[in-house]
């Protein structure tokens, strides 16, 4: 009987497994899906739920709870900002397991754990998508444009106009021309 057995090992120890359920959680919340095995997968659903949980009630004390387990700040933010807004209305079952196949290695069975989401939030997603897209096209055309113009005009302009790279050579006493870099002689023995 499997009385108050209440995880899975993982065939990891202690710190082990919980440093790994903390990167697990913490880019299910960065990435809003990830790819792992099925009973990782399990178990990490269990503390993301929890910690969705904890940032819809959105108060100081669980910021700090959840700042204990995420390791990274700016994923905690988006936790707190973006995602417990989600669920406000929904009660539990914020994430989901799609069961995929089997890793090739060893045939583990291999899921997608992923948080849900309705129809709005995906739509209002793409168009946040296509307009940074869009955004992006625009910025990179005008300094390539003005590139290009610069040269023509430099072009235009003359290579006498245009000042000479590199240093200059003063003259030496008498006329005599500017001492050039000394070499290194090397001696030839028999």
């Amino acid at each position: 009987m499997r009385h108050r057995k209440d995880h899975r090992k993982l065939s990891r120890t202690s710190s082990h497994r919980k440093a790994l359920l903390r990167n697990l959680v913490t880019s299910l919340f960065q990435y809003e899906r990830i790819e792992t095995s099925v009973a990782k997968a399990k178990e990490a659903r269990r503390l993301a739920e929890r910690l969705i949980t904890f940032a819809k009630r959105g108060n100081v004390s669980a910021r700090r709870h959840v700042d204990r387990f995420v390791t990274r700040p700016y994923v905690t933010r988006k936790l707190f900002d973006t995602i417990g807004p989600w669920y406000t209305e929904r009660a539990g079952g914020y994430t989901r397991i799609l069961r995929f196949g089997r890793r090739l290695g060893d045939a583990g069975e291999m899921a997608y754990l992923e948080l849900v989401k309705t129809v709005e939030q995906k739509d209002a997603e793409r168009k946040a998508r296509e307009a940074v897209e869009a955004a992006r096209a625009g910025k990179g055309e005008k300094p390539a444009r003005a590139k290009k113009e610069k040269a023509r005009a430099e072009a235009a302009a003359g290579e006498e106009e245009r000042p000479k790279r590199g240093r200059r050579r003063e003259a030496g006493p008498a006329g005599e021309p500017a001492p050039t870099k000394k070499t290194r002689r090397t001696v030839k023995t028999g």
